[in-house]
């Protein structure tokens, strides 16, 4: 059984990695299966604190909700409005309203937060 280190550094990283690929399939109650369960955690742990994903922007929710129910633009329009609408919204050349907010959160379930949030290109604006 190899020694257990903190990852620090992308070379450690890719030494857990590699350590992790052996021992991958290791038996349950194994030594080497008590270090796998350390090694991913301690990997889950330095990618979210070296590479954090901050939460999608409304289009990309959207766009995820949409592949993830095989919907299309039109299937959007009861809940934004006209085809024009739904595809300016989602080009990102229309806001998302109140109202589009609450009717995509109650029919698809998208956080409101999500879809109101404040983009970067948004806090450069001066309407």
């Amino acid at each position: 059984m190899s020694m257990i280190k903190p990852i620090r550094t992308d070379e450690d990283l890719d030494a857990a990695l590699a350590r992790i690929e052996e021992i991958f399939d290791a038996q349950p109650d194994a030594p080497e299966d008590d270090e796998l369960g350390a090694l991913l955690d301690l990997v889950e742990h330095y990618e979210d604190k070296r590479y954090p994903i901050g939460p999608p922007g409304p289009v990309a929710a959207i766009e995820f909700e949409m592949d993830q129910r095989g919907l299309t633009h039109q299937d959007l329009v009861p809940y934004i409005g006209s085809l024009e609408k739904v595809d300016a919204v989602l080009s990102g050349q229309e806001d998302i309203t109140m109202s589009m907010a609450r009717a995509l959160y109650k029919h698809l379930g998208i956080p409101a937060e999500t879809l109101l949030q404040e983009t970067m290109a948004d806090m450069g604006r001066q309407d």
